[in-house]
C-alpha cells in the first residue's frame, strides 16, 4: 500500500500540543499503532491516505493542513469564535476543543449546501432589533420573532430558532466524537455568527433544563452577539453578562402573563411538592419547577428564602439510574444531533445532485448508506 513520505510531523506535534495530548494517546483514538506513528514521527515511513484522513478528522483539519511544509500560524489555526470560547473557560478538555470544532466544520458545511441550493427557500438569519430594550422588553421581542405558542417543549423551542435561521445541535446521550461527557460541567455553547449562529445544547436528565440552556444561549447570540460556552454556575449567576442571559431565558420562557395562571394560595409549604404545585404549568411550558420559581421571585410573589430551599432541595434529592441512550433507531441521530434544517439541506443537496451518496453519508456523521436510504424514506412519511 503507497504511503504518503511528506508529513510534516511537526504539525502533529502541534496538533498534539494544542490539545494536551500524548502520541500514545493519539495513537489508540485514532486506530494507528503507535509504533507506526513513532515511525513517521522519526521519519522513517509516511501514512496511508486512510490513515492521515483519520489523523485529519481527528483534528477538525484538512489533509492538506498535514502536508503542507512550515510551521503552524498560530493566528490563523483557529477561529475567532473558538479562541473565545477557550479564553472563557481555559481549562476546556482536549475532546471538548475538538467538539467545537467539528461544530465549526458542520456550520461550514450547512452554510456551503444551503448556497448552492434555491436562495428563495433558505431560511436566513435576520434578528429583531433589540437596542435600547430592557431584558423582559427584548424577551417579548424574540419570542414574537420566534412565533411561540403557549404550549411548548425542547423541540417545538428547538424547531423555532432553526425557523429563524439558527442551527441548534443536541449532543448524544451515549459515548462519542458528539458527546459532551457527562462528568463534564459545560452544559451548552453558542457560536455568533452574523449569517448562521449555532447553538451546542448537551443532553440532560431533562428536556425543561435543555430548553433553559438552549435560551440563556440564544440570549447571549441577541443581546451580546457574541459566542458563549457556559456551565451549571454560569447559568445560575447573579451578576454581568451571563445574569443578563439568565433573565432573557426566564422571560422568555415564561412570561409575565403566564404567571397569572398561577394560584398562590394553594402555594404548599413543602419545597417538596412546589414541582406537582405547578405540574401543568411545567408540562404546557417545557420549563422546570426552578424556572417558574425564580420568576415568581421576580415579580414579588414568591419570598426568596423558599425559592433557596427549593434548590437546596433539588440539589441533594436522589434520582433513578438513566440508561445512556440507544442507538437502535442509528438512521435518525443526524437529525437528534444537526437538527431538521440541517438534515433537510443535506437531504435537498443529495436528491438534487450536487452532492454524492458518500457525501451526504461523511455530512450526516458518517451514517450507512442503507440508513442514508433509511432517513429518506423517514423524511418522506414512507
Amino acid at each position: 500500500m503507497e504511503r504518503i513520505q511528506s508529513i510534516n510531523w511537526e504539525r502533529i506535534d502541534w496538533c498534539l500540543a494544542d490539545r494536551g495530548m500524548t502520541r500514545d494517546e493519539l495513537a489508540c483514538e485514532v486506530g494507528i499503532a503507535s509504533t507506526t506513528l513513532t515511525k513517521v514521527f522519526e521519519g522513517e515511513v509516511g501514512l496511508t491516505f486512510s490513515q492521515l484522513r483519520k489523523l485529519a478528522t481527528f483534528f477538525g483539519r484538512g489533509t492538506l493542513f498535514f502536508l503542507v511544509q512550515g510551521p503552524v500560524d498560530e493566528a490563523t489555526a483557529h477561529t475567532a469564535q473558538f479562541r473565545t470560547l477557550a479564553n472563557q473557560k481555559p481549562e476546556l478538555s482536549a475532546r471538548l476543543k475538538l467538539l467545537i470544532e467539528r461544530v465549526e466544520h458542520q456550520r461550514t458545511i450547512y452554510l456551503a449546501l444551503r448556497d448552492e441550493l434555491d436562495p428563495e427557500e433558505m431560511v436566513r438569519f435576520s434578528p429583531p432589533d433589540l437596542a435600547g430594550l430592557s431584558v423582559p422588553e427584548a424577551a417579548q421581542t424574540v419570542r414574537r420573532w420566534l412565533g411561540l405558542a403557549d404550549r411548548n417543549d425542547f423541540n417545538s423551542y428547538r424547531a423555532a430558532l432553526e425557523a429563524c435561521g439558527l442551527l441548534v445541535f443536541q449532543s448524544n446521550g451515549y459515548p462519542g466524537q458528539w458527546q459532551i461527557a457527562k462528568e463534564s460541567p459545560i452544559l451548552g455553547f453558542s457560536l455568533y455568527d452574523s449569517a448562521c449562529p449555532v447553538i451546542f445544547v448537551k443532553k440532560q436528565n431533562s428536556d425543561a433544563r435543555q430548553s433553559f440552556t438552549l435560551m440563556h444561549e440564544l440570549g447571549h447570540l441577541l443581546l451580546h452577539q457574541t459566542s458563549s460556552i457556559d456551565d451549571e454556575s454560569d447559568l445560575h449567576a447573579h451578576a454581568g453578562a451571563e445574569q443578563e442571559a439568565n433573565a432573557f431565558a426566564g422571560h422568555l420562557l415564561v412570561p409575565e402573563a403566564f404567571l397569572l395562571s398561577i394560584r398562590d394560595d394553594e402555594r404548599p409549604n413543602d419545597v417538596e411538592t412546589l414541582d406537582d404545585w405547578l405540574a401543568s404549568q411545567r408540562r404546557e411550558w417545557g420549563v422546570s419547577g426552578e424556572v417558574i420559581l425564580r420568576r415568581l421571585v421576580d415579580v414579588g410573589r414568591l419570598p426568596k428564602a423558599q425559592y433557596v430551599a427549593y434548590r437546596q432541595w433539588w440539589a441533594t434529592r436522589e434520582l433513578p439510574p438513566k440508561t445512556s441512550g440507544s442507538r437502535a433507531y442509528r438512521n435518525r441521530e443526524p437529525k437528534h444531533i444537526f437538527g431538521d434544517g440541517y438534515v433537510r439541506t443535506v437531504l435537498d443537496a443529495l436528491n438534487s445532485r450536487r452532492i454524492s451518496l458518500t457525501k451526504a453519508s461523511t455530512y450526516l456523521d458518517n451514517l450507512k448508506i442503507s440508513d442514508l436510504h433509511e432517513l429518506e424514506r423517514h423524511y418522506a412519511g414512507i
